[in-house]
């Protein structure tokens, strides 16, 4: 996945579907609308999955709180696609099994009836069934569980995964079907034919030249920013997206050891909270704090910080405080309201919607990264209908995704499988360079050779890139990516050809970058 020969064929080629937004919902309407066999060209004005999709929970869900709400057609559809998903991207979804705690007896029956609920709707895409268990399996199961007055627990199963990898996987997986792919290709304007859409005018905000792109149907999926779009296309347009944040809190993993995660089912305003084990720390979270407006790299609030920390307490013999917080991050939900801004983000529906536009520019917004399959394939239905395609059958519900290979075959190394069969390539790149094979850092599981990877072959353009996406080091650990900026940039200039200065102003503008990622009371 190589950037400057795309950047080239964007300008230079007409193409049948221009898709704007590279995160999970742009990046799957590549693959369908590619691996179709339309012409198909995707740009993105930052990294791939920069904003929302790479600050998620990391899980491959139905949604176990929708049953309480009794949205059966959201929880079954979400359990096929993380079916679908577990089936086609072996290398990067694995089976998570959750715990529910018990404290009190009629727990036991409310609990257990609801996910065997969850298993059936599921169907033959279950991952694995829900079963009773007692106190002394819990305590094994969860050791950090709360224990006094503790039962026993439920355990389910539902499917993890790294999001920022899924991403990659999904662009590198588009241009194995022949799409054009670049990052850093802002959306400046639209071209329009007898007020029809014929493609749009961008910029290279890398090197600040613009060109167009000429396009037959262009899609916007751009998430919380999906109103931004849409006035540049129609300035009277109504805004529908109201941005929700999550904040997630990363821990040492001895505050949940073991490949179990918790599930805390009632937490102050109603939602469930997660304890979870991911590359070795425990991941918390989340919120749901409705935003005034979308922003590209949003920040916690103080009280979102405490609410987690108080409701996870409540379930953890060791409690975390601030002090012990590794990293925090917060992603925005582009919830759709067409009806304008609700107020209360978790009465608002988590389908997703799609829009035409009189000039038709379709919207695709809503949903989540579980779904982003099901809503692609529900984008090109109108993406055939405005562009009078030929409709091509879809094949996405058994295509595998790039570097799938089977769960057996994936390298014992956590940071490694996600690469699924190019894992050896990285390792080779590992072992032909001294330099490369040394850790960036002591509390950080990567190497410099994952750095040069995500360089040469998907298409990191900056520190960030290489340190917030391609590898997760500022998610797990933000001061020790804060002091692995200076080797991985060295690392990243050699690859890209760039001088000191670089060097210097990429470091000064990471490690500001993370300083918005420690947490502090």
């Amino acid at each position: 996945m190589k950037r400057a020969p795309m950047l080239t064929r964007l300008g230079a080629e007409s193409f049948d579907v221009l898709v704007v937004g590279g995160g999970a919902t742009g990046l799957g309407v590549a693959v369908d609308a590619a691996s179709r066999g339309y012409k198909t060209a995707l740009v993105e004005s930052h990294d791939f999955a920069k904003a929302t999709s790479s600050r998620s929970t990391k899980l491959v869900h139905g949604g176990v709180r929708y049953l309480e709400q009794l949205n059966f057609s959201l929880v079954m559809e979400a359990l096929r696609e993380r079916g679908i998903l577990y089936r086609n991207a072996p290398h990067l979804v694995r089976n998570l099994a959750f715990v529910v705690p018990r404290y009190h007896w009629w727990e036991g029956p409310f609990y257990g009836a609801g996910l065997k609920l969850y298993d059936a709707l599921a169907g033959r895409l279950n991952i694995e069934k829900s079963r009773y268990l007692d106190r002394a399996e819990t305590v094994a199961k969860i050791p950090n569980v709360q224990q006094e007055d503790l039962i026993g627990g439920i355990q389910y199963h539902d499917g993890q995964f790294d999001d920022a990898r899924m991403a990659i996987s999904l662009a590198q997986t588009a241009v194995d079907h022949g799409a054009t792919i670049v990052n850093y290709v802002e959306a400046t304007g639209f071209l329009k034919k007898q007020e029809r859409l014929s493609g749009a005018s961008v910029r290279d905000t890398l090197s600040g030249d613009t060109f167009e792109i000429r396009a037959k149907v262009v899609v916007n999926a751009t998430g919380v920013f999906s109103d931004r779009l849409r006035k540049l296309d129609d300035p009277a347009s109504t805004e529908m997206i109201e941005p929700a944040q999550g904040v997630h809190l990363v821990l040492d993993g001895s505050f949940q050891p073991g490949t179990n995660a918790i599930m805390v089912p009632h937490t102050d305003d109603g939602r469930v909270l997660f304890v979870i084990p991911w590359h070795e720390r425990a991941l918390v979270g989340t919120t749901d704090t409705p935003m005034e407006q979308a922003e590209l790299e949003p920040r916690a609030l103080p009280e979102e910080l405490e609410f987690i920390l108080r409701n996870a307490s409540r379930y953890m013999e060791k409690d975390p405080s601030i002090d012990d917080v590794l990293s925090v991050f917060a992603g925005q939900r582009p919830l759709v309201f067409p009806g304008g801004k609700s107020g209360d983000s978790k009465s608002v529906s988590r389908n997703h919607e799609i829009f035409v536009s009189r000039s038709g520019l379709v919207t695709i917004s809503g949903g989540k990264w579980t779904t982003y399959r099901k809503m692609a394939e529900d984008t090109l239905s109108r993406v055939i209908e405005v562009g009078q395609f030929k409709p091509y059958k879809c094949i996405t519900e058994d295509l595998l995704l790039h570097g799938a290979i089977p769960r057996e075959e994936l390298p014992q190394e956590d940071h490694l499988q996600f690469y699924g069969s190019e894992a050896r390539q990285v390792m080779q790149i590992a072992d032909s360079d001294a330099s490369l094979k040394k850790k960036l850092h002591e509390r950080l599981p990567y190497s410099g050779a994952e750095i040069a990877w995500g360089v040469r072959h998907e298409m990191a353009q900056n520190l960030e890139d290489a340190l917030s996406r391609r590898t997760r080091a500022l998610l797990l650990d933000a001061r020790a990516a804060s002091e692995a900026a200076e080797p991985a940039a060295r690392i990243m200039a050699k690859e890209l050809g760039h001088d000191e200065a670089w060097v210097q102003q990429q470091v000064a503008e990471f490690q500001q970058l993370a300083t918005g990622y420690l947490a502090t009371s």
